[in-house]
């Protein structure tokens, strides 16, 4: 089902002039992407003519290497600051503590927290024949963030979406997890180029277990998790729990 749904999933970050995404959009991945009647009036119809088209190369080299892993657990919310981050390194260091083998993601470019959040600042990446090799909080909890790749902590990311789809395809294809019983990702806010580039990537791998949605209580953050949910739906991506 998950595979279904990504075949026809709209990874377009915009639609027509309302911001509705017609329900018979081909997809960017389509032959007819920019071409098909759905395209008239949307403002990405020129981008989405002039893509490649065809299935994404690194879609299968991502799925081998992630085929170690046991189960994927991605962590989103429409809002930032709702504590995305320390519900996924609760949930990594808790499994962990139970004994399984964890990796923890952390996809957040511009805000990197889980460095700070494990004492890891000073920590560095290293390659090796097999590739990036994450940094080890302990035994059973291993940790990938753009925050080791950064000469200071107060370094700005400043990138456009290419750049950042790049590095995240990066990290989900070269990284040397190991054994992993969980991979659990923090996701920044939003919907757009990091979740579309993750869901894009993950969909099609059998382990990918579902995700869970941070939120607090008040209006103002719900009116964005209910968008991040219909993002979910959209992709036929399941939903865990909320939190």
């Amino acid at each position: 089902r998950i595979r279904q749904g990504a075949e026809n999933f709209n990874f377009s970050s915009m639609g027509n002039d309302n911001g509705v995404i017609p329900s018979n959009c081909p997809g960017t991945s389509s032959d007819k992407a920019g071409k098909a009647s759905a395209c008239e009036g949307c403002p990405n119809k020129a981008i989405c003519a002039s893509k490649p088209t065809g299935p994404d190369p690194d879609t299968a080299l991502i799925a081998e290497r992630l085929k170690r892993v046991k189960h994927v657990v991605l962590v989103l919310s429409g809002k930032g600051g709702v504590g995305k981050s320390t519900v996924s390194t609760q949930v990594a260091l808790s499994l962990a503590a139970k004994g399984f083998e964890v990796g923890l993601l952390d996809i957040d470019i511009c805000g990197p927290s889980v460095p700070r959040m494990l004492g890891l600042e000073n920590e560095e990446i290293h390659q090796s024949g097999t590739g990036w090799q994450p940094v080890y909080y302990d035994d059973t909890l291993s940790v990938m963030s753009i925050g080791f790749m950064l000469s200071k902590p107060d370094d700005a990311v400043i990138w456009r979406g290419p750049k950042k789809t790049s590095l995240l395809k990066s990290f989900l294809r070269d990284v040397d997890w190991g054994d992993l019983d969980y991979l659990v990702i923090d996701s920044p806010p939003g919907t757009s180029d990091e979740h579309i580039t993750v869901a894009q990537c993950l969909l099609p791998c059998a382990n990918l277990a579902g995700c869970v949605i941070v939120t607090t209580p008040q209006e103002v953050s719900l009116i964005d998790v209910r968008k991040e949910i219909v993002f979910c739906s959209k992709v036929n991506l399941p939903i865990l729990g909320v939190v």
